[in-house]
Order: C-alpha cells, then sequence, then structure tokens
C-alpha cells in the first residue's frame, strides 16, 4: 500500500487551494453577491463590444451552459441586455445595460486590488512570469 501522498507538492491540490483564497478575497473586498465568474461576462462585454453569447463564454473560459445561465441572471438583474444578431437570427448578442456599466465600475477597482494582493507574494520581477505559468496550465 502507498503512503500518503503530501499535497502540498501537487499543482491541483495547491491551484484548488488558490482559488479558496481568491474566492474569499472576492467576497469579503469585491462582491459577496455577485461572482467573480458573473464579473467576467460584463468585463468581456467591455473589452470586446457586440460579440455574441458563444463568444463571451470562450472570453470569460466558462462552458457555453454556465455561461448562459450567468448572461440570464445578469439579464434579469438589468446588468446585461439580449438582442438577436441581425445578419443571423439564431446568435444572442449580450449588450451591456447602463445598470451592468455601473455594476462593472464600482467592481472592477476592487478586482483589481485583490489580483494586486494575491500576486504580492512573489517579488515584482517575477509577477509576469506567474501570470504567464498560470495561463499556460489553463490552456490545457
Amino acid at each position: 500500500m502507498t503512503g500518503a501522498l503530501d499535497l502540498d507538492r501537487y499543482a491541483g491540490h495547491l491551484i484548488r487551494r488558490a482559488e479558496q483564497v481568491h474566492t474569499s478575497l472576492w467576497s469579503e473586498f469585491v462582491s459577496d453577491t455577485v461572482t467573480s465568474q458573473q464579473f467576467a461576462v460584463p468585463n468581456a462585454l467591455r473589452q470586446s463590444p457586440g460579440v455574441d453569447q458563444s463568444t463571451v463564454a470562450r472570453l470569460t473560459s466558462l462552458d457555453r451552459s454556465p455561461a448562459h445561465h450567468i448572461a440570464l441572471r445578469l439579464t434579469e438583474q438589468h446588468h446585461v441586455g439580449r438582442r438577436r444578431d441581425l445578419s443571423d437570427r439564431r446568435r444572442t448578442v449580450p449588450t451591456p445595460t447602463t445598470e451592468g456599466g455601473k455594476l462593472h465600475a464600482s467592481l472592477a477597482p476592487d478586482a483589481e486590488r485583490i489580483n494586486d494582493e494575491l500576486l504580492a507574494v512573489f517579488p515584482g520581477e517575477r509577477r509576469g512570469e506567474v501570470l504567464h505559468t498560470l495561463a499556460q496550465i489553463s490552456q490545457r
């Protein structure tokens, strides 16, 4: 029988723990009602106006079904509007609303702050390398 594994040497375990820290910081300093995944949708719409819902899912690294549910929730809360693409009636184009713009503007500074706080454990010259490494892992 194999002995117990040292989970502090396993990337998946450490990534999960890091996500728990992020979620805790987000809830404490950004919002306890809007998740970081929900925030990602209006952020993507600000970054890439006019994209369809599938593109929003890709930009936010969410599967299509959760992205759809988040978009519906944000629509119900009047943070996102929806319209049919006139050139392809099968496509739904989420659109930012005035309320969604206000929501984004109110959350973005604190989202930046917790990002800085998460990266603060690394020396300044290593932060870009850390982000690059995380991006490489997330591309798998």
